[in-house]
């Protein structure tokens, strides 16, 4: 782990989040526990997925920080259980750093992906950012384009009066493109404008990008919504299909 500074910030002083770290690894839970605690996150620790999964279903979390790596089994089945029922933030930390696991990982609804070694800082700033974008008062505002409507709060989509069941990601992709219709948003910039801090390829974003077309039913080959600016990157159509 690196050396973070210790002071504290306006942000701490509001009332303290709460947090459900499944980890086993017994130091690094020790060191964020402390970490987190002293800057306004409460962390309650479980040592496998049976026993996250058990107090996740007797006590309210304001996020859940899992790592892949567990002893009675892999963390994104228990990511997979969780997003089956709870729509709680979830960020996952793992030192499995191959894309596969971050394209899995985020496909089941993980909100953001952190690989070891990280350092207790970097972690708390992203658990801001998933605690911000989900919380209802962070955007009150709506936006139609067409027959596509986004309510930001509620991170509900609708298209021609039937409702989009999105990922938190592509919800984030989405409204990232909304933000700026009519304008080509470039592949490399997706990520960052969605408010996720991911080190993934191009090739990620055009992955959960044709899902959200597919989702869209917007077709691949003659998109009337979601257009692909070859080379540089996506377009969502100003005037909606």
């Amino acid at each position: 782990m690196r050396d973070v500074d210790e002071g504290r910030s306006e942000y701490d002083a509001r009332v303290s989040q709460r947090a459900l770290l499944v980890e086993d690894d017994a130091r690094l839970s020790t060191l964020l526990v402390e970490y987190l605690g002293g800057h306004g996150v409460d962390v309650d620790v479980a040592v496998d997925g049976k026993t996250g999964l058990a107090k996740l279903g007797s006590a309210t979390y304001d996020v859940v920080l899992l790592d892949l790596g567990l002893p009675d089994g892999d963390g994104l089945d228990v990511c997979r259980r969780i997003r089956a029922t709870s729509r709680v933030p979830l960020l996952m930390i793992t030192a499995r750093g191959d894309e596969a696991d971050r394209i899995v990982g985020l496909e089941l609804g993980a909100d953001d992906y952190l690989a070891k070694p990280f350092s207790p800082r970097e972690l708390l700033a992203r658990i801001r950012a998933v605690l911000r974008r989900a919380a209802p008062e962070a955007i009150a505002e709506s936006i139609r384009i067409g027959g596509l409507a986004l309510d930001i709060p509620a991170r509900r989509v609708r298209l021609d009066d039937r409702d989009v069941e999105l990922t938190g990601l592509e919800f984030d992709l989405l409204l990232a493109l909304a933000r700026r219709a009519g304008r080509v948003v470039p592949r490399e910039s997706m990520m960052e404008l969605a408010g996720r801090g991911e080190n993934v390829g191009e090739r990620t974003v055009d992955v959960h990008v044709a899902k959200l077309r597919a989702k869209l039913g917007d077709d691949a080959k003659s998109p009337k919504l979601l257009r692909t600016v070859r080379g540089v990157g996506y377009q969502l159509v100003k005037d909606g299909p």
